[in-house]
């Protein structure tokens, strides 16, 4: 007998899991437990559900490197008893979660795809529902025995997408989520159609293992005209800082001055790591292409290309949380560790 599709969902909090509490009216977390109640389709796939659900849930808006341990370690505990994975959690920071999820799950051979609503699965017309359905289709989906998508991807209002190329780009549409540099992995309409050619599959198979270890001290700065000194060394003078995000303009360009150069060389001499990441949500950074971003490159800032400022700063947070030295860190943010670059 052929053996039923294990998906876990884990619910961690999120407007997808509100449902209106008949006494008083207001929005209170579901058990997820009984998901089956309020989306009674799910029933119909003939798959093995089974939900943990985060105690207390978690507003998006307070998630931290704890709750990425907490759901990578819920995976790691259950890797070997289910053929994939779930994530219920809220959009305004689920790009961080993905993108922090896809360079922790190191040897991940199986689907975790995050998802989430902008209306609760309680209300008539929610999003959460169609959501969470094929969500849970994609992470079930095989062939010849192995997972189609088996990475870490975020799926929102028909698109499946790498979690580490997403950013959220609006606050009241269904499709909150775009991937400006990468196509989707999958799009559902009347079938689910995979691009195969763009998901990442394991070329060496090794056991799954989570790294835990984060270094919070990073910051992102962006560009402004007008921005000031004072400012710039405040940030770069903060204790116990020891990476920079450098929000810059097009291609990579940033002021000419002799103080700002100055701030980011003295930042970088005193042991600092400075990423160069594009304020436009598409394109590419390319240090040297204009005068205004060949100083950067010679005071030492590396460049992000084409990574999400969200996967930059998970990125160098893991990283610098790895012991590693400072050689092989600023190494491994120059190249794509888990498809979060071109």
């Amino acid at each position: 007998m052929e053996k039923s599709v294990s998906i876990l969902i884990i619910y961690t909090g999120g407007t997808i899991g509100m449902v209106n509490d008949p006494v008083t009216g207001t929005l209170v977390p579901i058990d997820f437990r009984h998901i089956s109640d309020q989306v009674p389709e799910l029933q119909r796939f003939g798959f093995n559900l089974e939900a943990v659900t985060f105690d207390p849930v978690i507003d998006s808006s307070d998630v931290s490197p704890d709750t990425w341990i907490r759901i990578a370690n819920t995976i790691f505990e259950e890797y070997d008893h289910f053929d994939g994975f779930v994530v219920l959690h809220g959009t305004d920071t689920m790009s961080y979660s993905a993108s922090a999820l896809s360079f922790m799950l190191t040897g991940l051979e199986k689907p975790v795809i995050f998802t989430g609503a902008q209306l609760p699965i309680g209300v008539l017309r929610t999003d959460g529902k169609e959501n969470l359905i094929t969500a849970i289709e994609i992470a079930a989906a095989c062939e010849n025995g192995l997972p189609l998508v088996p990475e870490v991807c975020i799926y929102f209002e028909n698109k499946l997408l790498r979690g580490n190329r997403t950013i959220k780009f609006s606050s009241e549409h269904f499709n909150a989520f775009t991937s400006p540099n990468l196509p989707p992995l999958a799009e559902a309409g009347l079938q689910i159609r995979y691009n195969r050619n763009l998901i990442r599959y394991p070329t060496v198979r090794r056991p799954l293992t989570v790294s835990a270890g984060f270094d919070t001290g990073v910051a992102v700065l962006r560009l402004f005209p007008g921005i000031g000194q004072g400012v710039v060394r405040s940030l770069l003078r903060t204790k116990g800082l020891h990476g920079l995000i450098l929000e810059t303009y097009g291609t990579g360009n940033a002021p000419t001055l002799d103080w700002f150069l100055g701030e980011i060389r003295s930042f970088i001499a005193e042991g600092g790591i400075v990423l160069n990441v594009t304020q436009c949500p598409a394109g590419n950074v390319e240090m040297g292409l204009y005068e205004t971003s060949a100083g950067l490159r010679t005071a030492g800032v590396l460049s992000g290309r084409d990574i999400t400022t969200e996967a930059a700063v998970t990125k160098m947070m893991i990283l610098l949380g790895s012991s590693l030295p400072k050689a092989r860190i600023e190494t491994l943010l120059s190249n794509s560790l888990s498809g979060e670059m071109s």
